[in-house]
């Protein structure tokens, strides 16, 4: 008989009974000045005031049509959608934004949610033909990059329905932005820069939200890594490097938190690291992701109901990875290094539970009280590295689908982001509602909130004690207690699990205009 310690390990694989999902593909979105005036339908976007018959006429190129195009801006009040067909067989749909003075001072001034929801038909269009959408306003520049995050939504990557058919030859969107100037288009020099850029949130934020809605059979924590690594192999070329922590050296190096939650799945949990540096770069920014591809609490297990949708709890990952790419791809003076906790938490024999005590990469040393509050687990052992591994951090942002109350804290629009300074928390802010990625503050106190997290016999637990009690900061302020005290740097915490799907379901690749306004990319 074989000894027990000689027993042929199972092959670690994932069964994936999903044979739909690699077959289909998504239109494409570019970013042009140039009219694709062979596009089957046309959409027009803009604030009712810029929406003039002489504009739309203009972008549409529709010399002939000015009496219908005036009926159907008629028919629109103030806001809203409407559609015809122009004499040439095209068809026509005018968006009309609120305007300025509708918008509070808490959201962007052009309204991306409203896109995004107003495009809900854009991705069976642009199967079939070819899209063409005019974006006008007399500002459009400040608005290109935000507009370009608003439509990739509309558009995600993932689909697996057997039903739907090949894309078409002809298939695809064209994006072009006009002033509203009778439908001028912008054309001095940092208007290119700006389409570059578009186009770079663009692919950016569809990465983010494909890696969202991927179910935990083809994102396993595996192929996250492995799709890491082909991004840092097409990226040789800028100075990418990628680095990954696995399995048991993860428990030798001390990293307590990503090997407790990780270790009954079936994949191994890791740490990916990968740096970019730019020769003109002044600031160093370390990116932490919590990379969850699958949630079911653990022993602490989630119910039926709750469990639906814990794919999404990769978002904070999939963001600040969609961020650091299209930062790569711009090629801004900026070091980055994204540091990314990619496991499951899943059942098994190997199973952390609650009563275990972990000990972190910090070396302090936590209660288990809820295996389902694993995140901060993941995320206390990231800042930990960025603050002692990397020497000359200036900030550390920690992005993650972090808690519920959250939701109930800043809304599903906004996420809840904690700073250690005043300054930095109005530059956070800022590059929401430049982005759309929008933030609100949450209370910052660790000297009355860290009570929560008393242990009579470890340094802290990982859950509170009185879930009343800003619990939502309280989880941000688990992940900063793990920050060297040494580490002079600033550090931001965002919990995104609102604004990391939408109403369908769909993930929003929240994150990635954030990251880039952060790195103050053009049009942000």
């Amino acid at each position: 008989p074989v000894s027990p310690s000689k027993t042929p390990k199972k092959k670690q694989t994932t069964m994936n009974l999903n044979t739909t999902a690699a077959k289909i593909s998504a239109p494409d979105i570019t970013f042009s000045p140039d009219l694709q005036l062979e596009a089957k339908e046309v959409y027009v976007i803009g604030r009712k005031a810029g929406l003039t018959q002489q504009n739309v006429v203009s972008v549409t190129s529709a010399e002939n049509d000015e009496k219908i195009i005036g009926a159907l801006l008629n028919s629109i009040k103030e806001t809203g959608k409407a559609t015809t067909f122009l004499t040439d067989e095209r068809k026509l749909t005018v968006i009309a934004l609120p305007a300025e003075d509708k918008i509070s001072r808490n959201n962007h001034t052009f309204s991306p949610h409203e896109i995004t929801d107003s495009l809900d038909g854009l991705h069976s269009s642009a199967r079939e033909n070819l899209v063409q959408i005019c974006v006008i306003d007399q500002e459009i520049e400040k608005f290109m990059c935000p507009v370009a995050a608003a439509i990739a939504r509309a558009m995600p990557l993932y689909h697996s329905k057997s039903s739907l058919k090949e894309l078409a030859p002809t298939s695809g969107v064209n994006v072009t932005f006009y002033s509203d100037n009778a439908g001028e288009v912008p054309t001095h020099p940092s208007v290119e820069t700006e389409y570059e850029t578009a186009s770079a949130v663009c692919n950016g934020v569809r990465l983010a939200a494909q890696l969202g809605d991927m179910p935990p059979a083809e994102l396993s924590p595996d192929t996250y890594a492995q799709k890491c690594q082909e991004i840092a192999n097409g990226f040789a070329a800028q100075g990418v490097t990628y680095t990954e922590i696995k399995g048991d050296d993860l428990r030798q190096k001390g990293y307590g938190g990503i090997m407790g939650v990780g270790m009954a799945a079936r994949c191994p949990p890791r740490m990916v690291i990968m740096t970019y540096s730019h020769a003109d770069a002044t600031e160093h920014i370390a990116l932490c992701g919590k990379g969850v591809v699958y949630d079911t609490g653990g022993l602490a297990l989630k119910s039926k109901v709750g469990m639906c949708g814990m794919k999404h709890d990769c978002g904070g990952s999939a963001g600040v990875l969609g961020g650091f790419v299209s930062a790569v791809t711009l090629g801004l003076p900026v070091k980055l290094t994204l540091i990314l906790a990619i496991v499951e938490n899943a059942i098994g024999p190997e199973s952390f539970r609650n009563d275990d005590i972990l000990t972190m990469k910090s070396g302090k040393t936590v209660e288990v009280n809820n295996t389902d509050a694993e995140g901060r687990l993941i995320l206390a052992d990231c800042v930990s590295h960025a603050s002692n591994q990397l020497g000359d951090v200036d900030l550390i942002v920690n992005m993650a689908t972090l808690t519920g109350a959250q939701c109930i804290t800043t809304g599903s629009c906004h996420a809840g982001i904690m700073t250690r300074t005043k300054a930095l928390e109005d530059r956070v802010v800022e590059a929401g509602l430049m982005s759309g990625d929008l933030t609100f503050p949450m209370l910052y106190a660790p000297e009355l909130l860290q009570k929560e997290f008393k242990s009579s016999v470890a340094d802290m637990k990982n859950s509170v004690a009185n879930r009343m009690n800003a619990q939502a900061s309280c989880a941000g302020h688990f992940i900063e207690s793990h920050i060297d005290e040494a580490y002079k740097g600033d550090w931001c915490h965002v919990d995104m699990a609102g604004p990391d799907s939408r109403s369908d379901g769909r993930a929003t690749g929240y994150g990635v205009a954030l990251v880039l306004g952060l790195c103050k990319a053009p049009g942000f």
